[in-house]
C-alpha cells in the first residue's frame, strides 16, 4: 500500500492548540497509511520540528510574510510535488490564500479546518472587510471543511452545512492516568507545603491569555494570606514585563515563570486549579487536557461554553467581575470533588484521540 502524504499548513510547529491538537492526530494515525508533512512560516525550529522529523515527516520553510508572496511560493511547492492530493490548511483567514495556491496548483483534495472562534485584529474596519473577503475565497476552494466546535464553523465558514466536527482531540486515558499517579508531582518538584494551593496557567503569554489578570488574583491571595504557587507555563513577548511586574509586587516568591515545559500532564495532575481570564479563545485543547487529568478549571466568560465537557471541572466567571470575585470561586473550587475517573473518561469519550482519528483517516480515504 502506497502511503498518503498529506501536507499540513499550519505555520510553525509550536506548543499552541491547534499544533498541539495536529500533533496527537499524527502520533495516533497508521504512519504506515498516512503520512504528515507540514509547511512552516518561519525560519526559525518549531517545538515539535525534531518529532516530526523522527517520526518521518517532512518541514519546508517558506520565510516569506507577504501573504502574496507566500501564496505564490506555496503554489510553486506544491507543483513542484504533485504526490500532495490532499492539502489540510489550519490557518484561520489566511487559509484563503493557501486554498488558492492549492487550487493554482491543480492539488484536488482542499481542507480548510477552523479553530478558533475569533481573531485578534485591533481594527475592526480592516478586519471585517479582510474576514469577509477571506470567506469568501475559503467558500470558492476549499472542497472539506472540518471544524473543533459549532462556534468556531460558525466563525470562519458561516452557513456551511457540510461540516466534519473534529473534536480536540487528546490521549484521554492517558492524561487520566497521570491525575492519578502523579498528584504531588508539584509538591515535590517544588518543594511545597502539601497544603499550598498550587495554580496553574498554560498558553502563551501574550496580551490575549490576560495574564497580568492573573498577577492581580496572586495579589489577592497574598493579600489574603494564603500559602500558593502559581505556576505559569509558556513562552512569548510579555516574559520580561510580567517578571517585572512580579518583582514590583514582591511576589516572587509566589509566582513561577516556568517557559516551556514538556511535562505539563504532570504539572496539570499536581495542581488543585488551572486559571484561564483569557480575553477570547477558540477552543483550547488545553482544557480538554485538563478535564481529562482531572483538574478544575476557572476560565473567563469570553471563552466558549462549549469547552465544559460536563465532568464537572469548570467554573466560568466574567472578566468585569472584581478580582475578589475570581478568588472567592478559585477557593471554592478548590474544596469541590471530582468526578471519579472511569464516569469522566466515559462523558469524555468524544474527546479521545484514538476515536477522532478514526475519523480523519476516513475523510482521507474518502477523498482520495
Amino acid at each position: 500500500m502506497q502511503i498518503k502524504r498529506i501536507l499540513h499548513i499550519i505555520g510553525k510547529m509550536d506548543r499552541a492548540g491547534a499544533e498541539t491538537m495536529v500533533m496527537n492526530l499524527y502520533r495516533s494515525i497508521d504512519r504506515n497509511q498516512f503520512q504528515f508533512d507540514f509547511v512552516s512560516f518561519s525560519k526559525d525550529n518549531g517545538d515539535f520540528d525534531y518529532e516530526i522529523l523522527a517520526m518521518g515527516g517532512k518541514i519546508f520553510n517558506i520565510e516569506l510574510s507577504n501573504p502574496i508572496q507566500r501564496m505564490l511560493a506555496l503554489k510553486k511547492l506544491l507543483i513542484n510535488h504533485p504526490e500532495y492530493q490532499i492539502v489540510h490548511c489550519h490557518t484561520l483567514f489566511s487559509n484563503a490564500f493557501h486554498l488558492l495556491a492549492a487550487h493554482l496548483a491543480k492539488v484536488p483534495n482542499r481542507i480548510v479546518h477552523s479553530h478558533n472562534t475569533s481573531d485578534q485584529s485591533k481594527s475592526k474596519l480592516i478586519s471585517t472587510l479582510y474576514q469577509n473577503f477571506s470567506r469568501r475565497l475559503i467558500k470558492k476552494y476549499a472542497t472539506n471543511y472540518i471544524s473543533c466546535g459549532v462556534a468556531a464553523s460558525n466563525f470562519l465558514f458561516p452557513n456551511e452545512k457540510k461540516v466534519l466536527f473534529l473534536s480536540n482531540a487528546v490521549d484521554t486515558n492517558y492524561f487520566a492516568n497521570m491525575g492519578e499517579t502523579k498528584t504531588s508531582y508539584i509538591t515535590d518538584n517544588f518543594d511545597l507545603k502539601d497544603d499550598c494551593l498550587k495554580i496553574i496557567q498554560v498558553g502563551r503569554l501574550q496580551e490575549v491569555k490576560n495574564p497580568f489578570f492573573s498577577i492581580k488574583i496572586a495579589t489577592e491571595l497574598k493579600r489574603r494570606g494564603i500559602d500558593f504557587k502559581f505556576i505559569f507555563i509558556g513562552k512569548g513577548e510579555l516574559s520580561e514585563a510580567l517578571n517585572k511586574e512580579i518583582k514590583s509586587l514582591s511576589l516572587s516568591e509566589n509566582i513561577v515563570l516556568a517557559g516551556l515545559r514538556s511535562d505539563i500532564p504532570e504539572l496539570m495532575a499536581g495542581a488543585d486549579i488551572m486559571v484561564m481570564p483569557s480575553l477570547h479563545e477558540g477552543f483550547p485543547v488545553v482544557l480538554v487536557e485538563a478535564q481529562s487529568a482531572g483538574l478544575k478549571c476557572l476560565i473567563s466568560d469570553s471563552i466558549s461554553s462549549e469547552v465544559n465537557l460536563n465532568v464537572d471541572l469548570v467554573e466560568f466567571e466574567s472578566l468585569t467581575s472584581s478580582v475578589e470575585k475570581w478568588v472567592d470561586k478559585l477557593l471554592e473550587l478548590r474544596l469541590k470533588k471530582k468526578i471519579e475517573k472511569n464516569n469522566r473518561l466515559k462523558k469524555m469519550s468524544d474527546f479521545d484521540v484514538n476515536q477522532n482519528v478514526i475519523k480523519l483517516r476516513d475523510l482521507y480515504n474518502f477523498i482520495s
